[in-house]
């Protein structure tokens, strides 16, 4: 967990929360008074009660970067808006990470923290993810940026923060249909995202049970997916193929090989928003392809498997808020 803003100020122990609707909630705000905890939905206008005895009287309350978090004095502890599950390695103190202190800070100690080290020009991405709410993802190792909040800074978290019981680390993602997937090896998790990210019972699956396979080839690894907003394409990328195949249909569904000009790639990403000030998709669709420190931008799949060459790389640092020149 990254630095944070400075929280709201405790106040009486009968208070008012203020809240903010995340892109998967629809919580505006509630009232805690110590043993028990009301909601008000905005869709349903309705008021609903929650038990939460891990989370307790909470003397002010936020929700940052699609995190829920309770003050306590000078503790606090980050808890699930669903369930009111609190990680055990919680309560902790807010000197060590809302507010600079002398000789304190969680920030300050991992600033060499290689998740954290956005702006080498080392950084291999391993994929890129949208999903159907907006929220956009990179992900490195065991960590991962989200991309549509660099005003509240840039922030790496572990993949389980936001994903528990996924993946420890992601070489391909992709949404589609209200469910997200995430790749690891010949393993694909899926997770609903209609009430934050819930695994789907039973997962994780061998992906070719999953997606089945090019016609006489068994996949050991896949580099990169995507799908573009409003299809059911599902393109995939491993070494130097790429196929694409109807998600509607299945495992069942036939693959079908693209030609295109890349001999390999790290992550890809089809998406209708704009990402940074050299976004590929800054008037309407863009295709990000991702290979080293390199994004080459096309405007849809049929320029990039039209492509003969090459486009002009943007450095992938620039995705995550980082100045470079165009092409280093």
């Amino acid at each position: 967990m990254g630095p944070g803003p400075h929280p709201v100020h405790p106040g009486a122990r009968h208070q008012h929360k203020a809240g903010a609707a995340g892109p998967h909630q629809r919580l505006l705000g509630w009232l805690d008074t110590g043993t028990h905890t009301w909601f008000w939905d905005s869709t349903t206008k309705t008021t609903k009660e929650r038990l939460w005895p891990a989370v307790g009287n909470c003397s002010s309350a936020m929700r940052w970067i699609s995190r829920y978090y309770c003050f306590r004095g000078n503790q606090f502890l980050r808890f699930d808006p669903v369930t009111g599950h609190v990680d055990p390695k919680y309560p902790r103190d807010v000197r060590d990470y809302f507010m600079s202190c002398p000789d304190r800070g969680h920030a300050h100690r991992n600033a060499t923290h290689r998740g954290d080290d956005r702006c080498s020009p080392d950084l291999v991405l391993t994929a890129l993810l949208s999903d159907n709410h907006g929220a956009t993802y990179a992900f490195r190792g065991t960590h991962y940026w989200r991309l549509d909040t660099s005003r509240d800074g840039w922030h790496s978290w572990p993949i389980d923060h936001q994903w528990s019981h996924g993946p420890s680390a992601v070489d391909a993602a992709f949404s589609w249909d209200d469910k997200l997937y995430l790749i690891q090896g010949t393993q694909v998790y899926i997770f609903l995202t209609k009430a934050g990210y819930t695994l789907v019972d039973n997962y994780p699956k061998q992906l070719e049970k999953e997606l089945g396979s090019p016609h006489g080839i068994s996949l050991d690894a896949v580099d990169a997916t995507f799908v573009c907003p409003g299809t059911s394409r599902l393109h995939v990328m491993a070494g130097r193929k790429l196929w694409w195949l109807d998600l509607s249909l299945g495992a069942q569904g036939p693959w079908t090989e693209l030609p295109w000009p890349h001999e390999k790639v790290d992550a890809a990403l089809c998406t209708e928003k704009s990402l940074g000030p050299n976004s590929c998709s800054a008037s309407g669709l863009g295709l990000y392809i991702v290979h080293g420190p390199h994004v080459y931008c096309y405007k849809d799949v049929e320029k990039l498997v039209s492509a003969k060459a090459l486009p002009q790389p943007q450095s992938v640092n620039s995705l995550l808020g980082c100045h470079r020149s165009r092409g280093s």
